[in-house]
């Protein structure tokens, strides 16, 4: 039975993400690998195709060669890969590419994350919308033969040797204190990269005792969702740390390009205090290569903490927008060594400016394992304001909140910046908030932080109470 597609309801910024069956189906796929290859110009070349462990990921797979290869493009089919896994192929073979992946969304959920040679992101300011419009006439219409080349060859490809090799070479743990280390895949592709890194899957063993949970791939995520950044689902996690007497735990989202920390005491480690931590690393490694002042992206979400750590570090500290198209294209154009975000994304100029958290994960543990302080002291170095964490408010009137807000703060002694949504900054450096609207729901988000956490509270109620005045 054909269902009706219209793709502008599954093709978001950054990536396409949808409802299996309803908003993103085999047919539209198919379609939309045609697309591909027409937009990007990719006829007679090859294009890396692979999925995670969602049921539809196979099938899905299988549709967008079949449009690719019709439209004369060269499918590569890699398997079950993570998304890094993808940027590292599209990376390291200068190819474009496709992850069928609907990241931490849940079970009924699919999408793509596509990427030009060399690991380009392709967004709606790089073509993004382009595949969509002609994808969708293409559906509409039916698929042209191609005039430009003939029917492309199909061939099959095993990236997770290369991608496991290549992050060993970028951080040396063979000479770390032994540490046990508890692993949550949440049944995602963490659960097939993890013993290919940080294990003797394929490799030779590190001095690294690994305590599975949720290795199984299985895309109905049947213990938690695949989401680290909902508190409640790093529960298994912090209490099996503790139980083992471990000394870090690291949680992956369901495509294993974001990691989340848990110290030793089953706490989280903030992102914005990895990112401090693995920037002060590749700022000292990229002075040790002869940078003067190597370049540090972060994003305005993150704490002040990230660019003060950078300084002292003698690193340079470049803010940005929330967003990982953002993030890489200002990556690019300054050079920098790294860029992390509030999110969990960290990006790495020896990732081709790709994110990748398994490689942050391995510089969290060389930084542990190179010193005896347990996690949660070392990290506390990182950390010395207090967060409130993203809060989301359901507003109709996400502007007329902000405007409300605006006015309370009129006379106080405040910067205010639009870079990103709205940022309000005490001039004392007492603290700072952030109201973002949704692009897609009707939720203005705030973020936070102050020196201690009578400030951060004050602030916090205040805002969300003027906020939610009119809801």
């Amino acid at each position: 039975m054909n269902v009706e597609i219209d793709l502008s309801e599954s093709f978001k910024a950054y990536d396409v993400r949808g409802i299996v069956g309803a908003t993103i189906t085999a047919e539209a796929v198919e379609a939309i690998g045609a697309a591909f290859v027409d937009v990007l110009g990719l006829a007679g070349q090859d294009v890396l195709i692979g999925g995670d462990m969602r049921p539809s990921s196979p099938e899905f797979s299988a549709a967008f060669a079949r449009g690719a290869a019709y439209r004369g493009a060269n499918p590569k089919m890699l398997g079950l890969i993570s998304t890094d896994e993808l940027y590292f192929a599209a990376g390291s073979l200068d190819c474009a590419g496709v992850v069928f992946t609907a990241s931490h969304n849940p079970a009924g959920y699919n999408g793509i994350k596509m990427s030009k040679a060399g690991a380009v992101p392709v967004s709606s300011d790089t073509g993004l919308y382009q595949i969509r419009d002609l994808a969708q006439s293409y559906l509409d219409e039916g698929l042209p033969v191609s005039t430009e080349a003939p029917e492309g060859t199909t061939t099959q490809l095993d990236v997770l040797a290369d991608y496991a090799a290549y992050l060993r070479s970028l951080v040396d743990l063979s000479d770390i204190r032994p540490l046990k280390v508890v692993v949550d895949a949440g049944n995602g592709m963490g659960g097939l990269t993890t013993p290919a890194v940080l294990g003797d899957a394929i490799l030779p063993g590190l001095p690294l005792e690994i305590v599975d949970l949720y290795f199984e791939l299985d895309g109905t995520f049947p213990n938690h969702p695949a989401n680290p950044l909902e508190p409640e689902n790093l529960r298994d996690l912090q209490a099996a740390v503790v139980k083992h007497g471990a000394d870090i735990g690291l949680a992956f989202d369901g495509d294993a390009d974001r990691c989340f920390v848990i110290d030793e005491l089953g706490n989280p480690v903030s992102p914005s205090a990895i990112t401090a931590l693995v920037a002060v690393r590749e700022i000292a490694r990229a002075q040790g290569a002869g940078e003067q002042t190597p370049v540090i992206i972060h994003n305005l979400i993150t704490s002040r903490a990230v660019p003060e750590a950078v300084v002292a570090a003698g690193g340079r500290p470049v803010v940005t927008r929330v967003g990982h198209s953002f993030i890489k294209a200002v990556m690019a154009d300054e050079g920098a060594v790294f860029g992390g975000e509030h999110s969990a994304h960290y990006y790495f100029r020896d990732f081709y400016n790709a994110d990748t958290g398994m490689l942050a994960a391995m510089h969290v543990l060389a930084a542990l394992g190179h010193q005896q302080t347990p996690l949660s002291e070392f990290a506390a170095e990182y950390e010395p304001y207090v967060s409130s964490g993203e809060i989301n408010s359901e507003v109709q009137d996400k502007a007329g909140a902000v405007q409300r807000v605006l006015a309370a703060y009129a006379s106080e002694p405040v910067d205010v910046s639009t870079m990103d949504g709205t940022t309000v900054t005490a001039t004392d450096g007492s603290f700072w908030f952030n109201l973002r609207p949704s692009n897609t729901e009707p939720f203005l988000r705030f973020n936070g932080e102050a020196v201690d956490r009578k400030t951060m509270e004050l602030v916090r109620d205040g805002v969300l109470k003027i906020v939610r005045s009119n809801a």
